[in-house]
């Protein structure tokens, strides 16, 4: 690890400390060079797969995205947050598990709405309705019998 302070490459770690959840790892460490200390964590990097919009472009996936427009489905919906975080967790999870480094955004809105459908049906139709771009009623009531 290299010195943030001298540039120095030789460092050496004077304590390690777990955090609570077990996540992350608090290292201090001292230079060998100028003496200074300083602070790393250690922490484990999930490599989520890019997404690969209608139009082909590639973006990177964006948890903060997801859960706006899951927001947005679930606008004054008796859904708690915890919910909501739950059924992120799982998309991502799925996410990860396929080991794809991209994922077509067709899929990643069957996750959706496979959890939508999971937890609020009416935010289910609501996000399906506009996903799947209804242009008319028959569209609704197909997918309400469906449901």
């Amino acid at each position: 690890m290299r010195c943030p302070y001298c540039t120095h490459e030789e460092t050496q770690v004077v304590e390690t400390r777990e955090s609570d959840e077990g996540d992350v790892i608090r290292r201090r460490r001292r230079c060998t060079h100028c003496e200074k200390r300083f602070t790393t964590y250690e922490r484990t990097e999930i490599a989520l797969p890019a997404v690969v919009k209608k139009d082909g472009a590639r973006v990177e996936f964006d948890p903060a995205k997801l859960r706006a427009s899951m927001l947005l489905a679930l606008r004054k919906r008796p859904v708690s947050v915890e919910q909501i975080d739950a059924a992120i967790e799982r998309i991502q999870d799925k996410l990860i598990a396929t080991a794809a480094r991209e994922v077509p955004s067709t899929r990643l809105g069957e996750l959706v709405m496979r959890e939508l459908k999971r937890i609020d049906k009416v935010a289910y139709v609501r996000f399906a309705s506009v996903y799947r771009e209804f242009e008319d009623v028959d569209a609704f009531r197909q997918l309400i019998r469906d449901i």
